[in-house]
């Protein structure tokens, strides 16, 4: 292996796209992993109850005998999926106001950055927090509040992105040629926009995905009855005490195994789309 490595070295655009396919194939298989393990391990199993790590249950069991490496994987797959919802719904906020801040007059753009500027003067948590507590908590609640709190850093971005297209000599040509603003909007600034877009939510998911652990582990996110893994984590701390170490370990582990892969996703993604990224 080490000599076919010699023989054919990489440079660091196929390293980047490497990383980022092993990256994305973990959490395919993750997610594979919790729509179809056997539901019938996280049910109630006293005599098996708070079993270490061992061949059969790789995690351990907790108090009440469930498998912790199911509960882990469900968990992932629930935080995922629960976080995707929110980012794309923060992603596409990010869109349309950062092209509505460059594109629809100076007006526009006082109020859309004044808006910005208002929820970067609060830490998201803190809004999230107070979003979903207003709104009773549960998926609704936790998909609402990551949605609304999430989308102006990006948004300033693209702004900022689209700032610098809306001056190009093929965006003064359409405008001269009497082209409405949407239809520039949509055929020139657009496309030139996706892959920083596309970037800015990959990089965007790993916060989501935190914050809606971190909510959820405090009672305000997901329903108990879900296995999240905030919820998982919550649970586990009574038992720390009493040595039950595994309960918190995997699935903290795991948690953050999952969002340093996606943020390698997003700064590889940053690297293969760069033009000017150095291919030695």
């Amino acid at each position: 292996m080490t000599s076919i490595l010699k023989k054919f070295p990489l440079n660091r655009k196929q390293w980047a796209l490497m990383k980022v396919l092993i990256s994305v194939s973990v959490i395919i298989i993750v997610i594979l992993g919790g729509l179809f393990l056997d539901e019938g391990r996280i049910v109630t199993n006293l005599t098996n109850r708070n079993s270490p790590p061992s061949i059969d249950n790789l995690f351990g069991t907790d108090w009440l005998g469930r498998d912790m490496f199911t509960r882990t994987v469900m968990g992932l797959t629930l935080s995922i999926g629960v976080g995707l919802i929110g980012a794309i719904g923060s992603a596409f906020i990010a869109l349309i106001l950062g092209m509505a801040a460059a594109t629809m007059g100076r007006t526009a753009d006082r109020i859309i950055s004044w808006l910005i500027d208002l929820f970067l003067s609060v830490p998201h948590l803190v809004t999230l927090i107070l979003i979903a507590f207003t709104l009773g908590g549960g998926f609704k609640g936790i998909v609402i509040g990551l949605t609304l709190t999430h989308w102006p850093t990006l948004a300033r971005l693209i702004r900022a992105e689209v700032m610098q297209i809306r001056s190009a000599d093929f965006v003064q040509v359409s405008q001269r040629m009497g082209k409405p603003r949407w239809w520039i909007a949509v055929h020139h600034i657009l496309p030139h926009i996706v892959p920083q877009f596309l970037i800015g939510f990959m990089l965007l998911f790993p916060h989501v995905i935190l914050h809606e652990a971190a909510v959820t582990f405090i009672g305000l996110g997901l329903s108990p009855h879900e296995p999240a893994i905030g919820i998982i984590l919550s649970e586990s701390m009574k038992y720390l005490s009493s040595g039950m170490w595994w309960l918190a370990f995997f699935p903290g582990l795991c948690l953050l195994m999952i969002v340093r892969m996606f943020d390698s996703i997003g700064d590889n993604l940053r690297l293969l789309t760069d033009p000017n990224g150095n291919r030695d």
